[in-house]
């Protein structure tokens, strides 16, 4: 069910100020949707400066787009446009994400092979998010979810480990390893997708 994760818990103690104010869950997936862009650019740049803001600036996306949904829940502001708005600005700034240490680490060994990398990797979120979003929408009514949680954690938490991987300086085998991983998981959520129509 949604709203049930730590993270939904914590966004919706941080949104209870704003239930009766003017304040709506598009300006907030705004904010996520600008801080979400400035946290690919700056690890685009690629130095080690950049990327500590890069990451701040990801959790802080990473969270407001937790936000935006549970002030949608509880304030009544929630709207047919709004789920599809917030669902565009979370595909586009995942996979923005790996284009963005794609183009920082073309410095590296990889060289612009990195950049090439970072595509595949963000054509396969995009690809596997698509397809997750129609078995979720298909299975609205039972409240079951392509990639359920668990222990109190959604499975798309594993994005706020996006932040540390850079600080360790582990996003040059990230992107290797996404380059791959990310389009084999859009084939599995194809291959779910299929399943769950027979």
């Amino acid at each position: 069910m949604p709203g049930n994760s730590w993270t939904h818990k914590m966004a919706h103690i941080c949104i209870l100020p704003l239930i009766n104010t003017a304040v709506t869950p598009n300006h907030i997936t705004t904010l996520r949707l600008i801080t979400g862009l400035a946290s690919c650019a700056a690890f685009a740049i690629g130095t080690q400066q950049w990327n500590l803001w890069g990451g701040v600036l990801w959790l802080l996306s990473a969270f407001l787009d937790r936000a935006d949904g549970e002030l949608a829940r509880h304030s009544g502001k929630s709207s047919p446009w709004g789920h599809k708005y917030d669902y565009f600005c979370d595909i586009t700034i995942t996979a923005l994400f790996f284009i963005g240490i794609g183009i920082g680490l073309r410095g590296s060994v990889l060289g612009y092979w990195a950049i090439v990398m970072g595509v595949f990797a963000a054509a396969g979120v995009i690809v596997a998010e698509v397809l997750a979003e129609i078995i979720d929408q298909a299975n609205k009514d039972v409240g079951e979810k392509a990639y359920p949680g668990f222990a109190g954690f959604d499975f798309d938490d594993i994005l706020y480990l996006f932040a540390p991987v850079v600080w360790l300086n582990l996003h040059l085998p990230f992107v290797v390893g996404a380059s791959v991983g990310a389009p084999a998981f859009a084939l599995l959520t194809w291959y779910r997708l299929r399943a769950s129509k027979k």
